[in-house]
């Protein structure tokens, strides 16, 4: 199969797990919940499991049960200094630029907060589209129409010909039985649900010859 549509996911994918990122989102998505909405901290971890498991994002399932502003939640949780975790990653750019197929983020975050993450990567110009969780509201990943509505942006009709290049595990086992091409991004864990695997982004070139066409 060759490959014409790339889709890279954002958080702890373009940059590395253990940048210490992620975990301070956490923590501001868990302060926004105790501060906006007034739930204890006892109450927090449970719930958010919950929202998790139930709605495929905290954002969806706050908005969906509590009625919460989406834009006010996303400008709270990103309030964060990027450049404290996040740096250019040597030759990161170059890799993602050899590739001729056409390449989207496809994010749960919003529009904003993807733009500064590639902009403190200096990956301004490697995307041609972002596509956010405002474009495929009320949707998001692993819900099945958010992927039909990331392919309509992009231009694809076929999944056969999309990749999906994403940390979570959920997100890559819906886009696999859908028919993309899957690569997960982090450790070697429920290898059944996507297709192959890198530690870092920057080995995508092990998984995805440049030429697109499906490494056996």
């Amino acid at each position: 199969m060759h490959y014409s549509t790339l889709f890279f996911d954002l958080d702890d994918t373009l940059y590395p797990a253990d940048s210490g990122l992620w975990p301070v989102l956490r923590e501001r998505i868990s302060l926004y919940m105790h501060e906006k909405l007034g739930f204890t901290w006892q109450e927090i971890p449970s719930l958010r499991q919950h929202l998790y498991q139930t709605y495929g994002t905290s954002l969806r399932g706050l908005k969906i049960l509590y009625n919460i502003n989406e834009q006010d939640y996303l400008d709270f949780v990103h309030d964060v200094p990027l450049h404290r975790f996040i740096h250019p990653i040597p030759h990161l750019r170059e890799t993602i630029q050899s590739y001729p197929q056409r390449k989207f983020i496809f994010t749960n975050a919003d529009l904003n907060h993807a733009r500064r993450v590639i902009k403190t990567l200096d990956l301004e110009d490697c995307f041609e589209k972002i596509i956010d969780i405002h474009t495929i509201a009320p949707y998001c990943k692993p819900l099945t129409p958010a992927y039909h509505i990331a392919m309509q942006e992009a231009g694809e009709t076929d999944s056969r010909k999309c990749v999906l290049i994403d940390d979570t595990i959920e997100n890559l086992a819906e886009a696999r039985r859908l028919g993309f091409f899957t690569i997960r991004v982090g450790r070697d864990e429920s290898p059944e649900e996507y297709d192959a695997r890198i530690n870092t982004l920057s080995e995508i070139r092990r998984v995805l010859p440049l030429d697109g066409k499906e490494r056996l």
